[in-house]
């Protein structure tokens, strides 16, 4: 499948230099490697301090480094500014880049609030010449489009029932160290924000909208230790959620940044009339797909047959991997620009996952109706 791409140098601002930074500098200077079109430019780098900066601009290959992340935004040989930086910096930076007529890729979660998701969809609107994407990189898996592609076709017939879990462990030792991603006003939602809303977009884009919630939270660990003593952790190390949506389906959905031995198990079931589909990021090169009249599951392997797979590499069965999925995304973000349709998510799709995993937040229980 083709794709139009950008025939002139954009000029790039990164935002961050963290593990997302480094994915997204990493994207940045292969997507045109990959799928053609002029190299994106790589201008200039903000990090914390001008030290820092000016490091990792000479490591990521960016041309000119500063602390100050308003001159990054505001820089008039940038086009596309990525947002990396903790969550409580989402909304200023991206709303700062949009004044500024820049595009922005940021980073999941897209807010801290649900207030602030809808202020920061308005604002986007208001600015129809930008391209807004969210960092939600797992929908870029040949994999996940494989199967998103056999719901939409009726391979399994009609969808009857979505069973997900996004698990990890991270946060699974109560000796982990306090910090600002267990609050609300520098983490906002807790496993809800870090992983549940990834599961929330590969099930939405699987099932459909949401029509209503039930959901419980939980906080494992009460409190932290840090070198002023422990401190009470605020936002909820899990999540669990039954759901209906719009086309009367049944889902249920879990998450925790607590699951001892869990890393990245991201792991869903599609149940349809005539047949079911596995899937879980631990093994994300593997589909497990069940039609009627089958005595059980045939694997598929990720391959060339998938969407995007052959851009890197032409040979079945050779994994494919995690930044290959930013580059994918920096592709569809560049596409975007260059007037093809916008596969998203932009801030409105996002501001519909933020709805979902902030009703789930505050359930506690009670059935809550998502609005739209």
């Amino acid at each position: 499948m083709s794709f139009s791409m950008p025939q002139r140098e954009l000029g790039i601002a990164l935002i961050g230099t963290g593990f997302m930074g480094k994915c997204h500098a990493m994207a940045w200077r292969n997507v045109s490697a990959v799928f053609g079109g002029a190299h994106p430019r790589l201008e200039i780098l903000s990090d914390v301090t001008e030290e820092s900066a000016a490091q990792f601009a000479r490591q990521f290959g960016f041309a000119r480094a500063t602390a100050r992340w308003e001159e990054a935004v505001s820089d008039p040989n940038v086009d596309i500014v990525s947002i990396t930086a903790p969550n409580g910096m989402h909304r200023p930076m991206a709303e700062a880049a949009l004044t500024a007529g820049k595009h922005v890729w940021l980073e999941k979660p897209m807010a801290l609030t649900l207030s602030d998701a809808e202020a920061m969809a308005k604002i986007a609107a208001a600015h129809p010449g930008q391209v807004t994407m969210l960092g939600y990189n797992y929908l870029r898996n040949p994999a996940f489009r494989a199967a998103s592609g056999m719901v939409r076709d009726g391979t399994i017939g009609t969808p009857l029932a979505f069973r997900g879990v996004y698990d990890e462990d991270y946060s699974a030792d109560p000796l982990l160290p306090w910090s600002w991603r267990m609050t609300h006003e520098g983490g906002g939602l807790g496993a809800l924000g870090d992983l549940g809303c990834h599961l929330v977009s590969h099930m939405t884009a699987l099932m459909g909208p949401v029509a209503e919630i039930v959901a419980q939270t939980q906080i494992a660990i009460p409190t932290r230790p840090s070198p002023d003593g422990p401190k009470r952790v605020e936002n909820e190390d899990s999540a669990l959620a039954l759901l209906r949506f719009t086309s009367g389906a049944q889902g249920s959905f879990a998450t925790s940044r607590v699951a001892r031995g869990r890393k990245c198990r991201l792991q869903w079931e599609v149940h349809g009339s005539d047949g079911t589909i596995v899937f879980d990021q631990e093994n994300m090169n593997e589909l497990w797909v069940h039609r009627t009249g089958e005595d059980g599951f045939v694997r598929h392997l990720t391959g060339p047959g998938q969407p995007d797979f052959s851009a890197f590499c032409p040979a079945p069965g050779h994994n494919f991997g995690f930044n290959e999925q930013k580059v994918i995304e920096a592709r569809d973000l560049l596409a975007a620009i260059a007037g093809e349709p916008n596969v998203g998510p932009d801030f409105e799709a996002g501001l519909e996952i933020e709805k979902i995993i902030h009703a789930m937040a505050v359930s506690n229980g009670t059935t809550i109706r998502i609005e739209r």
